[in-house]
This record gives C-alpha cells, structure tokens and sequence, in this order.
C-alpha cells in the first residue's frame, strides 16, 4: 500500500470543517547485499513502498556497484523476527564469482527522501564509476514532443493525483511513447525504481531514450540517467549548476523548467529539433 488515509481539519476563511486526506506512505528500506551467504547492509533510504526490487537493482547499478542484470542471482524480502519490517528490508543476492568494491560500499550511508548525496562523504563518492561519455549520434528529439511530456506524465500520477505529495520519473521513446513511470517520495528513488526496472527487463543501456522528472534536476539524477546511458533528462523544474556541469562533461543534454509549452536547454542542444 502506497497511501495512508488521516483524518484532518481544512480551514477556509472563519470557517473550519473535519474531512479526510490522503497521503503517501514514507517508510526506510534497507538494501543488503548476499554475498556467499553473508548479509551485508549497505543503504538504508526513505521511499514510497512499491517496486522495492526494482528500487534495490536500480540502487546498485546506478551507484556502480553492479554493471549488469546477470550479476544478481535473486531479490528477496528476507523473513525478519519482526512482520512489520519484512516487507522494509530487500535483499539482493550477488551471482558466484562477481567481485564487490567493498570500499566503495563504506562510502554508503543514510540518504535521505529529499536528497540522495547528504549521506556521501565528498563528491567524489558521489561520481560512480563506469560513467561513460553519450557520443553516439541520435535522431533529435522534436520540441513538440517536448512540449507534451509534462501533460503525458501528469496522466500517469496516480498516487500524486490523491496524495500531491510524490516524485515521478518516466521513459520516453523518439516518438514519444511511455515506456514506464515510477513515482516516490524521493527523486532519486523515483529514477533508481525506473533504471532498476529497466535493467531487471533486460532493456538497458536506454541510447535512444528520454527522461523526465518532476520537481529539479539534480546532480545525482544526472549521474543516474547516464549510468543508464539515457542521452536527454527533462525537468519540470531547474537544474542545479552541478548537474549542468556534469551533463556537459558526460556530452548528455539536459532541459529545464519543461512546462506550460516552453523549456529551456542547459546543454546538448543538437539532440533538439
């Protein structure tokens, strides 16, 4: 279950009437990796339960400590002495033979919902490895495709529609259909739970592939769409300087404030018809 039904008082005016509300669910998931029959915690974040496996791989991938599908053997909510936390505790089971960077894995901390980089210790950790450079060449993109991404991923929140309080983060093809959405209460978990999915259905690297999220575009939703390989990132809102900094290092194109048919483009204007 992804909402939570509370009962509330909306004041108008002079006037004060009980009603009931409904919002999304936040509740920390702990990623552990089994590695020869050892549990190891590696990240505890805050998130909208659903499409927890897809949030776990995507987690993995996107911060480099995995490179591939055939790297995970089995995900799994593991049994817990305690019923109320089963269902908050995934664990991904690591194939025979692959090598973990177990000093990469310390630099892993608490993330929060609002901001996946608090818990790392320096840029640095932040910058996972295997980020490579989008020099392929693609069919631009037409700005009146741009246009209609807002309105298609509106379409598609349906626990924003009654809660207004979750992230999403949609793929979209050159012609503009919608591959999949996912929304949470974190955006960098919203896109961990799209790249997740996609790796899990064998679908990755996304070359000919567009991005977009709601809310800012940040550094690390950056560094998360190019571990995936996916060349445009589309925000509702801005971007930080950072994450126009990395997109220009890694050649990707970012868009920014993609609303009320207008955006701007930060970098990677060529990929733009």
């Amino acid at each position: 279950m992804s909402t939570h039904t509370t009962n509330i008082w909306k004041v108008s005016q002079d006037k004060k009437t009980e009603h009931q509300d409904i919002l999304a669910i936040e509740e920390p998931v702990e990623i552990r990796l089994d590695i020869e029959g050892k549990q190891k915690s590696i990240s505890i974040t805050m998130r909208t339960p659903g499409n927890d496996f897809e949030l776990a791989a995507g987690f993995l991938f996107t911060e480099g400590i995995i490179q591939s599908k055939d790297q995970i053997e089995s995900i799994e909510h593991p049994k817990s002495w305690n019923p109320e936390t089963e269902g908050n505790i995934v664990s991904i089971k690591i194939a025979d033979g692959v090598e973990i960077d177990f000093e990469k894995l310390e630099r892993h901390f608490y993330t929060s919902s609002s901001c996946g980089v608090c818990g790392k210790s320096s840029i640095d950790a932040i910058r996972a490895t295997g980020l490579k450079n989008m020099e392929d060449k693609i069919e631009p993109f037409p700005s009146k495709l741009i246009h209609q991404l807002p309105e298609l991923l509106r379409q598609q929140q349906n626990i924003f529609d009654e809660t207004g309080g979750l992230h999403a983060a949609a793929l979209f093809d050159k012609e503009g259909n919608l591959i999949f959405v996912r929304e949470d209460v974190g955006r960098h978990n919203a896109v961990d739970k799209l790249v997740g999915t996609a790796l899990l259905n064998g679908n990755l690297p996304l070359k000919n592939h567009l991005i977009m999220v709601s809310g800012r575009a940040s550094f690390e939703l950056i560094q998360k769409a190019a571990m995936a390989e996916i060349p445009i990132l589309a925000a509702v809102g801005a971007p930080s300087s950072l994450a126009v900094s990395l997109a220009q290092e890694l050649g990707m194109t970012v868009l920014g404030f993609v609303r009320d048919q207008r955006f701007n483009i930060y970098c990677g204007a060529e990929r733009i018809d």
